[in-house]
């Protein structure tokens, strides 16, 4: 059910719609041409906002598509289980709605647990995975370090301890203005979604989503900072004989905000690279 209209959505023009899932409505933004579509997935406590750089670079193009995650944006937020299924059918429901066969996915962070889900679900959607800084494979850390992440979400004192987590992702100088842009939107995401979606990543009981073998390319753009990068590199290779992988210098987990020339650069070069041309 497309509810369309053409003004500027978490500052990302294009058009604006709303599909149901459930008894909930998904928000995603629409807009760009091509021969090829190309769906932003954003990271935990982000909006489709946090790829705005990327629209002016791409749409003349591809077809763009904007998801805000369930609990995120301007999508709902029950209470519910924020888990990587969650993500995933809410994915797989504006791909229905916006009339999708098959897309080039792009994640962020968390988005790109989702985009390896719906890889899962339903590979014949996948023609590309693109990861940006993000997850491939579930985190790992001993049962001690994973409470300590995740235990104070549950506290009332949750903000202070997302605030620190994202401090940590603006290392270097000069993004302060940026950091606490992305900081206030973060923070605006409900407790409950935070702590459902964080325990989603990083729980073992929750589902698989880690990516198994693929035969469509595994582009991954990272970061010198990103703290599960060891062996991730040789772990791409073996998921796939079309993947490439770029460590982007001094830049923290934002990329795509904190360097956008660059990042679109990067980017555009890899899907050209494999094959894409965009």
């Amino acid at each position: 059910m497309r509810h369309p209209n053409h003004e500027q959505s978490e500052g990302v023009p294009g058009e604006t719609h709303f599909v149901s899932l459930g008894t909930n409505k998904i928000h995603y933004v629409t807009l760009g041409r091509g021969k090829q579509t190309i769906v932003f997935i954003h990271g935990w406590a982000g909006n489709l906002g946090f790829w705005r750089e990327q629209v002016p670079a791409l749409a003349d193009k591809a077809r763009l598509i904007l998801i805000d995650l369930p609990g995120h944006g301007q999508s709902d937020k029950p209470q519910a289980a924020y888990c990587m299924d969650f993500f995933a059918d809410a994915v797989l429901a504006v791909l229905r709605d916006a009339l999708v066969d098959q897309a080039i996915f792009i994640g962020h962070s968390m988005g790109v647990a989702v985009i390896c889900r719906v890889c899962g679900r339903a590979p014949e959607k996948v023609a590309a995975l693109v990861s940006v800084d993000g997850h491939l494979r579930r985190p790992y850390g001993t049962a001690e370090q994973v409470t300590g992440l995740l235990a104070p979400f549950a506290s009332p004192q949750y903000l202070d301890h997302a605030k620190n987590i994202i401090l940590t992702f603006f290392p270097n100088p000069g993004t302060e203005a940026l950091r606490d842009r992305v900081m206030s939107e973060m923070l605006a995401t409900p407790q409950h979604v935070m702590q459902s979606a964080m325990h989603a990543l990083f729980e073992p009981n929750h589902v698989d989503w880690t990516l198994q073998k693929v035969n469509v390319p595994v582009l991954v753009i990272t970061v010198p900072s990103f703290r599960w990068a060891k062996g991730l590199k040789d772990y791409v290779q073996e998921r796939s004989p079309k993947s490439e992988y770029v460590v982007m210098p001094d830049v923290g987990h934002f990329p795509m905000l904190e360097k956008p020339a660059e990042f679109n650069a990067t980017l555009s070069a890899m899907l050209g690279r494999a094959g894409f041309g965009a």
